[in-house]
Formats: structure tokens, sequence, C-alpha cells
């Protein structure tokens, strides 16, 4: 084997070192350089890449808050709208009962009239009714006729009783 031969070692060690020296010049000055550029470009990659994602989620968080802001002023529109509506239905139901209530009343009135007119005419007729039975009977019990000014009298008197 040549490369354990001392007699061969000078120039084996001259090409070494050429070939030392080629390569660490050849990987100093191209290959280091660009594998240097490629990390660099990729870092600051990361490093925009990152930067926009904090910018989006800074945007994000924003929007959210705004929404939120957005979300409140409705809610807070709907319950006053909704107050609102209340307390208007509420006036007109209470309008409302109120006019049904005067009518009501107004009706109540006249029926009250009705009843007392009927229960007028009623005792009325019930007066002449007991004065016809009163004279049936007292003609039937006496057999003679009564005057209908005593009968009117008597039945008078019995219902006062």
């Amino acid at each position: 084997m040549p490369q354990l031969d001392f007699t061969s070692w000078p120039p084996q060690l001259i090409w070494l070192a050429i070939t030392f020296t080629a390569l660490y010049f050849l990987m100093a000055r191209i290959a280091l350089p660009r594998i240097a550029t490629v990390l660099e470009q990729r870092r600051d990659r990361i490093a925009a890449d990152l930067d926009a994602a904090a910018r989006l989620k800074q945007e994000t968080e924003d929007a959210i808050r705004s929404y939120e802001a957005a979300l409140a002023e409705a809610r807070a529109k709907a319950h006053a709208i909704a107050a609102q509506n209340r307390d208007r239905l509420n006036a007109e139901l209470d309008a409302e009962r109120a006019k049904i209530d005067k009518e009501t009343a107004a009706r109540m009135a006249e029926a009250e009239k009705r009843i007392a007119a009927m229960k007028q005419a009623a005792l009325g007729e019930v007066d002449q009714a007991a004065s016809e039975t009163a004279e049936a009977i007292v003609r039937l019990l006496i057999g003679a006729k009564p005057a209908k000014k005593d009968v009117a009298a008597a039945v008078k008197a019995a219902l006062a009783e």
C-alpha cells in the first residue's frame, strides 16, 4: 500500500495540503456563504412570518373587541326598543281596559235599570195576580164577589208585612 510507504509521504502530504487548502477555500468562498445566505433568508422569512402573525393576531383582537362592542350596543338597543314597545303596549292596554270598563259600567247601569223596570212590572203583575187570586178565593169561600178596593187593600197589607 502506497499510503504506508514512508518514502512517498512527502508528496502525499503536499497533495493533502493542496487538497485541504483547495477544499477550504472552496467551502469558505462558495459553499458556506450560500449556506449562510439560505440560513439568513430562512431566519428573515421566519421573522417576517412571526411579525405578520403578531399583526394578524392584533387585528383579530381588535376585530373581536369591535364586534363585542357592536354586539353590546345592539343588545342595549334591543332592550331599549323592547322596553319602549312594552311601555307603549301597556299604555294601549290600559286605555283599552279603561274604555272597556267604561262600556261595561254603562251596560251594567242599563241592565240594572231594565232589571228595576222589570221588577216593578213584575211586582205590579204580582199585585194584580195576588188580587185576582184573593178575589177568586174569597168568592169560593163566601160565595160573594168582594169589592176590588177591599181586595187591593188586603193584598197591599199582606205584602207590607
